[in-house]
């Protein structure tokens, strides 16, 4: 999974939100380290709709213009806990190589 998709996903796990508020999400939960584009999050947004891993909550009239809300499913929840176990486990992987390799490290093990 790509790490757009991952934090995509992140943002969405707790309650549905509208695309502006998914780009905040992502640039705070990556603490500034991604930043998306409208154009790279709503194509992102569609891609993941399409495959099952996103829906569409609800519509709103703001403005006179149309916010979608995005929610995370069931199986995009399922996709995000694999891909936390992988991470997880590559993470504890690297961290004990270092470990056995006599560098210090206070992470993950």
């Amino acid at each position: 999974m790509q790490e757009p998709t991952f934090f995509i996903l992140t943002a969405l796990a707790e309650e549905p939100l509208h695309g502006y508020g998914v780009m905040r999400a992502v640039s705070d939960l990556s603490e500034g380290r991604l930043s998306l584009r409208a154009g790279t999050l709503y194509a992102a947004l569609d891609r993941l709709t399409e495959d099952g891993l996103l829906t569409v909550d609800r519509e709103e009239a703001v403005d006179g213009r149309l916010r979608r809300y995005y929610r995370l499913t069931d199986h995009g929840a399922a996709e995000l806990e694999r891909e936390v176990t992988r991470l997880r486990a590559n993470a504890s992987l690297a961290a004990g190589k270092l470990r056995r390799a006599g560098f210090a490290f206070g992470g993950i093990g």
